[in-house]
């Protein structure tokens, strides 16, 4: 067996998730742990990686993952894309860190005042079109958004669409083959988060998550 799959079977899925949650911490106190690499430490990671956790964030210059979580390199794998959304090179990263990296916690991470979030809903409820390339973009964001009410105030929906997009991502990564195998025999978690902009805070839904799950495979 590799050194890459014997390191990420030492560390559980619940494991995973609390060390997240620590350094989480550590980034809204404003005391980060860590600290650059010394060149050692980049030496060692020059064969292999070991992330204990797969996150599929939004491409926000605001919202940067190691720092988020206060982590260092190495640890976790990293897919950006606007809006959070689910696509073909998405699924194919994800399922590298899946297959090959036997990562054990994978995470949507979406985050207040997501600017795909909004355009969606513009076109959703205002039919305001974007550039052709943008609006391919929207058009894997719009689905998920079919429970928000247009009667809802702006900010409410925003709000409210920006969840309900991240719990989206989270059904189509657990309705592909493999996503489905891992979470049902316990090898993966799959969980959604939503990152405050004025905080720094971010906010799990994984109750909300796990209910979801269990109706999608019901």
């Amino acid at each position: 067996m590799s050194d890459t799959r014997r390191q990420s079977r030492s560390v559980s899925p619940s494991d995973a998730l609390q060390r997240l949650l620590a350094g989480n911490e550590h980034f809204v106190r404003g005391k980060p742990a860590q600290r650059p690499p010394k060149p050692g430490q980049r030496a060692r990671l020059k064969t292999a990686q070991h992330p204990f956790a797969a996150i599929l964030a939004c491409s926000d210059s605001r919202v940067p993952p190691e720092m988020v979580f206060d982590q260092g390199l190495g640890d976790l794998f990293i897919v950006r894309v606007a809006g959070n959304v689910v696509a073909a090179e998405t699924l194919g990263s994800l399922a590298y860190a899946l297959a090959h990296l036997r990562t054990p916690l994978f995470v949507v991470l979406g985050h207040e005042g997501c600017g795909a979030v909004q355009a969606a809903l513009r076109a959703k409820f205002h039919h305001q079109t974007e550039h052709r390339v943008i609006a391919e973009l929207l058009e894997a964001v719009l689905p998920g958004l079919k429970g928000i009410n247009p009667a809802e105030p702006a900010d409410a929906q925003w709000r409210h669409a920006v969840e309900a997009n991240v719990r989206w991502a989270i059904r189509q990564l657990a309705a592909t083959p493999a996503g489905r195998a891992a979470v049902s025999d316990g090898r993966i978690q799959l969980v959604g988060a939503v990152y405050e902009l004025a905080t720094g805070r971010v906010r799990f839904l994984e109750e909300q998550t796990r209910r979801d799950l269990r109706t999608k495979t019901d």
